[in-house]
Protein backbone atom coordinates (compact mmCIF):
# COMPACT_ATOMS: atom_id res chain seq x y z
CA UNK A 1 0.00 0.00 0.00
CA UNK A 2 1.59 3.42 -1.12
CA UNK A 3 1.98 6.07 1.47
CA UNK A 4 0.69 9.67 0.04
CA UNK A 5 2.33 12.39 1.46
CA UNK A 6 0.46 15.61 0.98
CA UNK A 7 1.53 19.18 0.67
CA UNK A 8 0.68 21.79 3.50
CA UNK A 9 -2.32 23.62 1.70
CA UNK A 10 -2.61 27.53 2.32
CA UNK A 11 -5.52 28.46 4.78
CA UNK A 12 -8.13 30.04 2.65
CA UNK A 13 -9.08 33.50 3.74
CA UNK A 14 -12.58 34.65 3.37
CA UNK A 15 -12.51 37.84 1.26
CA UNK A 16 -13.52 41.06 3.70
CA UNK A 17 -15.83 43.22 2.13
CA UNK A 18 -13.47 46.71 2.53
CA UNK A 19 -10.86 44.87 -0.04
CA UNK A 20 -13.13 44.26 -2.73
CA UNK A 21 -14.86 47.94 -2.70
CA UNK A 22 -11.17 48.92 -2.46
CA UNK A 23 -10.06 46.97 -5.76
CA UNK A 24 -13.58 47.18 -7.55
CA UNK A 25 -12.27 49.77 -10.11
CA UNK A 26 -9.60 46.93 -11.15
CA UNK A 27 -11.00 43.95 -13.42
CA UNK A 28 -14.22 44.75 -11.56
CA UNK A 29 -12.76 42.45 -8.85
CA UNK A 30 -10.53 41.49 -6.02
CA UNK A 31 -6.51 40.83 -7.64
CA UNK A 32 -5.17 38.31 -4.92
CA UNK A 33 -2.36 37.33 -7.29
CA UNK A 34 -1.12 41.18 -6.95
CA UNK A 35 -2.13 41.93 -2.98
CA UNK A 36 1.12 41.03 -1.35
CA UNK A 37 -0.51 39.25 1.59
CA UNK A 38 -2.45 36.24 -0.03
CA UNK A 39 -1.20 34.67 -2.78
CA UNK A 40 -2.72 31.40 -3.33
CA UNK A 41 -1.97 30.74 -7.15
CA UNK A 42 1.70 31.10 -6.77
CA UNK A 43 1.63 28.70 -3.92
CA UNK A 44 -0.33 26.51 -5.85
CA UNK A 45 2.50 26.30 -9.05
CA UNK A 46 5.01 26.45 -6.37
CA UNK A 47 3.57 23.04 -4.63
CA UNK A 48 3.14 21.39 -8.18
CA UNK A 49 7.01 22.30 -9.15
CA UNK A 50 7.92 20.51 -6.09
CA UNK A 51 5.29 17.84 -5.84
CA UNK A 52 6.71 15.02 -3.84
CA UNK A 53 5.71 11.28 -4.29
CA UNK A 54 7.07 8.47 -2.77
CA UNK A 55 7.13 4.58 -4.39
CA UNK A 56 3.89 2.88 -5.42
CA UNK A 57 1.60 6.28 -5.97
CA UNK A 58 0.40 6.97 -8.54
CA UNK A 59 1.66 10.10 -10.64
CA UNK A 60 -1.08 10.92 -13.31
CA UNK A 61 -3.25 8.65 -15.32
CA UNK A 62 -2.95 10.97 -18.44
CA UNK A 63 -2.26 8.82 -21.30
CA UNK A 64 -0.38 11.57 -23.09
CA UNK A 65 2.10 11.57 -20.80
CA UNK A 66 5.71 9.78 -21.07
CA UNK A 67 7.60 8.14 -18.70
CA UNK A 68 10.80 8.82 -17.61
CA UNK A 69 13.45 7.72 -14.93
CA UNK A 70 11.52 6.56 -11.63
CA UNK A 71 8.27 5.64 -12.96
CA UNK A 72 6.79 2.88 -14.61
CA UNK A 73 3.83 2.44 -16.54
CA UNK A 74 1.31 -0.03 -14.37
CA UNK A 75 0.29 -2.65 -16.34
CA UNK A 76 -3.20 -2.79 -18.44
CA UNK A 77 -3.44 0.62 -17.35
CA UNK A 78 -1.97 4.29 -18.40
CA UNK A 79 -1.45 4.85 -14.68
CA UNK A 80 2.36 5.92 -14.26
CA UNK A 81 3.73 5.25 -11.08
CA UNK A 82 6.77 6.24 -8.84
CA UNK A 83 9.23 3.74 -7.95
CA UNK A 84 11.11 6.00 -6.01
CA UNK A 85 10.99 8.61 -3.36
CA UNK A 86 11.57 12.07 -4.73
CA UNK A 87 10.42 15.46 -6.72
CA UNK A 88 8.48 14.74 -10.07
CA UNK A 89 10.09 16.56 -12.96
CA UNK A 90 8.04 17.43 -16.30
CA UNK A 91 10.42 17.85 -19.42
CA UNK A 92 7.60 18.64 -22.49
CA UNK A 93 5.68 15.05 -21.95
CA UNK A 94 8.35 13.35 -20.41
CA UNK A 95 7.76 12.32 -16.53
CA UNK A 96 10.37 11.62 -14.23
CA UNK A 97 10.54 11.57 -10.27
CA UNK A 98 13.98 12.41 -9.62
CA UNK A 99 14.98 10.94 -6.24
CA UNK A 100 15.76 13.05 -3.35
CA UNK A 101 19.14 10.83 -2.35
CA UNK A 102 21.15 9.11 -5.03
CA UNK A 103 24.00 7.00 -5.27
CA UNK A 104 26.54 8.59 -7.15
CA UNK A 105 27.10 7.44 -10.99
CA UNK A 106 30.36 7.84 -12.27
CA UNK A 107 31.58 10.06 -15.57
CA UNK A 108 34.84 9.66 -17.49
CA UNK A 109 36.77 12.79 -16.35
CA UNK A 110 35.13 13.25 -13.11
CA UNK A 111 37.18 14.26 -10.07
CA UNK A 112 35.86 12.03 -6.78
CA UNK A 113 37.46 12.24 -3.20
CA UNK A 114 37.43 8.64 -2.01
CA UNK A 115 38.51 6.05 0.71
CA UNK A 116 40.42 3.31 0.46
CA UNK A 117 38.44 0.19 1.72
CA UNK A 118 40.26 -3.11 0.53
CA UNK A 119 43.99 -3.77 -0.82
CA UNK A 120 44.45 -6.55 -3.37
CA UNK A 121 47.50 -7.17 -5.53
CA UNK A 122 47.69 -5.05 -8.25
CA UNK A 123 45.24 -2.42 -7.32
CA UNK A 124 42.78 -1.12 -4.36
CA UNK A 125 39.20 -0.79 -4.35
CA UNK A 126 37.85 2.54 -3.36
CA UNK A 127 34.57 3.94 -1.70
CA UNK A 128 33.55 6.97 -4.22
CA UNK A 129 29.55 7.18 -3.20
CA UNK A 130 28.91 4.71 -6.07
CA UNK A 131 26.45 1.49 -6.05
CA UNK A 132 30.05 -0.56 -7.09
CA UNK A 133 33.23 0.10 -5.86
CA UNK A 134 36.04 1.87 -7.95
CA UNK A 135 39.33 0.45 -8.83
CA UNK A 136 43.27 1.84 -8.72
CA UNK A 137 45.39 0.14 -10.59
CA UNK A 138 49.02 -0.04 -9.32
CA UNK A 139 49.63 1.01 -13.01
CA UNK A 140 47.62 4.32 -12.43
CA UNK A 141 49.35 5.95 -9.54
CA UNK A 142 53.03 7.61 -10.11
CA UNK A 143 55.91 5.88 -8.36
CA UNK A 144 57.97 7.91 -5.42
CA UNK A 145 61.29 9.67 -7.11
CA UNK A 146 59.38 9.74 -10.90
CA UNK A 147 60.32 6.52 -11.79
CA UNK A 148 58.24 5.53 -15.28
CA UNK A 149 58.42 1.96 -15.63
CA UNK A 150 56.54 -1.81 -15.86
CA UNK A 151 55.56 -2.49 -12.11
CA UNK A 152 56.65 -5.48 -10.89
CA UNK A 153 56.24 -8.16 -8.05
CA UNK A 154 58.52 -5.71 -5.82
CA UNK A 155 56.19 -2.64 -6.40
CA UNK A 156 53.06 -5.24 -5.33
CA UNK A 157 54.20 -6.36 -2.24
CA UNK A 158 55.06 -2.59 -1.05
CA UNK A 159 51.71 -1.93 -2.73
CA UNK A 160 50.08 -0.71 1.12
CA UNK A 161 53.39 1.90 1.09
CA UNK A 162 51.10 3.73 -1.22
CA UNK A 163 47.78 3.66 0.07
CA UNK A 164 46.63 1.20 3.06
CA UNK A 165 42.91 0.49 4.30
CA UNK A 166 40.84 3.89 5.54
CA UNK A 167 43.18 6.23 3.74
CA UNK A 168 41.32 9.22 1.44
CA UNK A 169 42.76 9.87 -1.99
CA UNK A 170 41.52 12.66 -4.66
CA UNK A 171 41.54 10.98 -8.08
CA UNK A 172 39.77 11.18 -11.76
CA UNK A 173 38.04 8.88 -12.87
CA UNK A 174 39.48 7.37 -16.17
CA UNK A 175 37.42 5.01 -17.77
CA UNK A 176 34.16 2.51 -16.99
CA UNK A 177 33.63 -0.89 -16.68
CA UNK A 178 30.33 -2.54 -18.05
CA UNK A 179 29.30 -3.08 -14.65
CA UNK A 180 29.49 0.99 -14.18
CA UNK A 181 32.15 0.78 -12.16
CA UNK A 182 35.85 3.40 -12.40
CA UNK A 183 38.68 2.66 -13.15
CA UNK A 184 40.59 5.51 -10.87
CA UNK A 185 44.36 7.40 -11.89
CA UNK A 186 46.11 9.77 -9.84
CA UNK A 187 48.64 10.49 -12.45
CA UNK A 188 48.49 14.33 -11.23
CA UNK A 189 50.40 16.37 -8.30
CA UNK A 190 46.75 17.65 -8.12
CA UNK A 191 45.70 14.30 -7.21
CA UNK A 192 47.05 11.87 -4.65
CA UNK A 193 46.64 11.01 -0.84
CA UNK A 194 45.13 13.74 1.27
CA UNK A 195 46.13 14.50 4.88
CA UNK A 196 46.36 18.06 7.19
CA UNK A 197 42.46 18.54 6.84
CA UNK A 198 38.86 17.81 7.47
CA UNK A 199 36.94 15.05 5.41
CA UNK A 200 32.98 15.62 4.66
CA UNK A 201 30.27 13.67 2.80
CA UNK A 202 27.16 15.86 1.75
CA UNK A 203 23.86 14.56 0.43
CA UNK A 204 21.86 16.02 -1.82
CA UNK A 205 23.29 14.05 -5.42
CA UNK A 206 19.37 13.54 -5.96
CA UNK A 207 16.68 16.16 -5.47
CA UNK A 208 18.47 18.56 -3.36
CA UNK A 209 21.25 20.60 -3.57
CA UNK A 210 24.72 19.44 -3.28
CA UNK A 211 27.70 19.32 -5.16
CA UNK A 212 27.73 20.22 -9.21
CA UNK A 213 29.88 19.61 -12.11
CA UNK A 214 31.49 23.24 -12.56
CA UNK A 215 34.27 24.65 -14.06
CA UNK A 216 36.79 24.11 -11.04
CA UNK A 217 36.42 21.23 -8.06
CA UNK A 218 39.72 22.78 -7.17
CA UNK A 219 40.55 26.02 -5.37
CA UNK A 220 42.34 27.69 -2.43
CA UNK A 221 40.83 30.05 -0.45
CA UNK A 222 42.33 32.87 1.25
CA UNK A 223 40.88 32.65 4.64
CA UNK A 224 41.04 35.69 6.74
CA UNK A 225 42.03 36.63 10.73
CA UNK A 226 45.69 34.77 10.02
CA UNK A 227 43.80 31.20 8.82
CA UNK A 228 46.36 31.52 5.56
CA UNK A 229 45.46 29.50 2.90
CA UNK A 230 42.93 26.45 2.76
CA UNK A 231 42.60 24.32 0.04
CA UNK A 232 39.20 22.98 -1.07
CA UNK A 233 38.12 20.08 -3.13
CA UNK A 234 34.80 19.06 -4.51
CA UNK A 235 34.11 15.76 -5.33
CA UNK A 236 31.51 15.48 -8.00
CA UNK A 237 30.49 12.44 -5.78
CA UNK A 238 29.32 14.17 -3.22
CA UNK A 239 32.78 14.08 -0.86
CA UNK A 240 34.23 16.86 -0.05
CA UNK A 241 37.96 17.45 1.59
CA UNK A 242 39.01 20.94 2.88
CA UNK A 243 42.43 21.25 4.10
CA UNK A 244 45.95 23.48 5.20
CA UNK A 245 47.12 24.48 1.72
CA UNK A 246 50.96 23.15 1.11
CA UNK A 247 52.87 24.21 -1.82
CA UNK A 248 54.12 21.84 -4.11
CA UNK A 249 57.44 22.28 -5.20
CA UNK A 250 56.89 22.07 -9.35
CA UNK A 251 53.06 23.18 -9.77
CA UNK A 252 51.31 21.48 -12.28
CA UNK A 253 54.18 19.49 -13.63
CA UNK A 254 54.55 15.81 -14.15
CA UNK A 255 55.76 14.16 -11.03
CA UNK A 256 58.40 12.63 -13.32
CA UNK A 257 60.19 16.51 -13.07
CA UNK A 258 60.60 16.52 -9.01
CA UNK A 259 63.28 15.00 -7.11
CA UNK A 260 63.30 12.06 -4.87
CA UNK A 261 63.16 13.93 -1.74
CA UNK A 262 60.41 15.78 -2.57
CA UNK A 263 57.84 12.91 -4.29
CA UNK A 264 58.89 10.70 -0.95
CA UNK A 265 56.09 12.96 0.97
CA UNK A 266 53.22 12.39 -1.44
CA UNK A 267 52.41 9.02 0.05
CA UNK A 268 53.09 10.60 3.68
CA UNK A 269 50.15 9.59 6.32
CA UNK A 270 51.78 12.27 9.02
CA UNK A 271 49.99 15.35 9.41
CA UNK A 272 51.89 18.87 9.17
CA UNK A 273 50.87 21.14 12.51
CA UNK A 274 48.35 23.32 11.88
CA UNK A 275 47.52 26.50 13.88
CA UNK A 276 44.13 27.13 15.02
CA UNK A 277 43.68 30.15 13.37
CA UNK A 278 43.67 27.84 9.96
CA UNK A 279 41.31 25.07 12.29
CA UNK A 280 39.23 28.30 12.86
CA UNK A 281 38.67 28.89 9.37
CA UNK A 282 38.33 25.30 8.13
CA UNK A 283 35.45 24.57 10.60
CA UNK A 284 34.43 27.95 9.23
CA UNK A 285 34.13 26.90 5.58
CA UNK A 286 32.66 23.25 6.80
CA UNK A 287 30.07 25.54 8.23
CA UNK A 288 28.82 27.04 4.71
CA UNK A 289 29.02 24.26 2.94
CA UNK A 290 26.83 22.28 5.59
CA UNK A 291 24.24 25.25 5.09
CA UNK A 292 24.01 25.69 1.61
CA UNK A 293 23.32 21.45 1.71
CA UNK A 294 20.50 22.22 4.52
CA UNK A 295 18.81 25.10 2.02
CA UNK A 296 19.15 22.98 -0.88
CA UNK A 297 21.56 25.49 -2.71
CA UNK A 298 24.29 24.05 -5.41
CA UNK A 299 27.81 23.37 -3.91
CA UNK A 300 29.93 25.08 -6.16
CA UNK A 301 32.80 27.45 -6.10
CA UNK A 302 30.79 30.37 -6.45
CA UNK A 303 28.69 29.63 -3.84
CA UNK A 304 30.98 28.50 -1.31
CA UNK A 305 33.04 31.88 -1.72
CA UNK A 306 29.99 34.05 -1.52
CA UNK A 307 28.28 31.89 1.75
CA UNK A 308 32.72 32.20 3.09
CA UNK A 309 32.43 35.95 2.21
CA UNK A 310 29.20 36.25 4.18
CA UNK A 311 30.11 33.95 7.41
CA UNK A 312 33.23 36.62 7.70
CA UNK A 313 30.31 39.33 7.40
CA UNK A 314 28.44 37.87 10.15
CA UNK A 315 31.39 36.86 12.26
CA UNK A 316 32.85 40.84 12.28
CA UNK A 317 29.44 41.74 13.28
CA UNK A 318 29.52 40.02 16.83
CA UNK A 319 32.09 41.82 19.10
CA UNK A 320 34.69 40.04 20.90
CA UNK A 321 36.60 37.34 19.53
CA UNK A 322 36.37 35.82 16.13
CA UNK A 323 33.80 32.71 16.29
CA UNK A 324 33.61 30.28 12.89
CA UNK A 325 30.08 28.93 14.45
CA UNK A 326 27.44 29.36 11.89
CA UNK A 327 24.28 27.75 13.79
CA UNK A 328 21.43 29.26 15.41
CA UNK A 329 21.42 33.68 15.17
CA UNK A 330 24.83 33.50 13.26
CA UNK A 331 23.24 30.85 10.61
CA UNK A 332 20.08 32.76 10.06
CA UNK A 333 21.66 35.56 9.40
CA UNK A 334 24.07 34.01 7.29
CA UNK A 335 21.19 32.57 4.75
CA UNK A 336 19.69 36.48 4.86
CA UNK A 337 22.50 37.54 3.35
CA UNK A 338 23.00 34.53 0.48
CA UNK A 339 19.46 34.86 0.10
CA UNK A 340 20.03 38.37 -0.84
CA UNK A 341 22.73 38.45 -3.16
Amino acid sequence: MAITILPPAPAYLEPQDDISSDDSDVDGGVDLEGDSGMRPSKRARHSSDQELVTPGEIVTDDPQWMRGHGTYVAPSTTEIVATVAGTVQRTNKLLSVRPLRARYTPEIGDLVVGRIVEVQSKRWRVDVGAPVLASLPLSAINLPGGILRKRTETDELQIRTFFSEGDLLVAEVQSLYADGSASLHTRSLKYGKLRNGVFMSVSGTGGGGGVVRSRRQVWTIDTVHGGGKVDVILGVNGYIWISKHIEVVGGDTAITRIEESVSSTVYSSQNDEIAPETRREISRIRGVIEILVQEGLRVDEDMVMKGYEAAVEVDSENQGESNAYLGGEAGKSLIRLLSAT
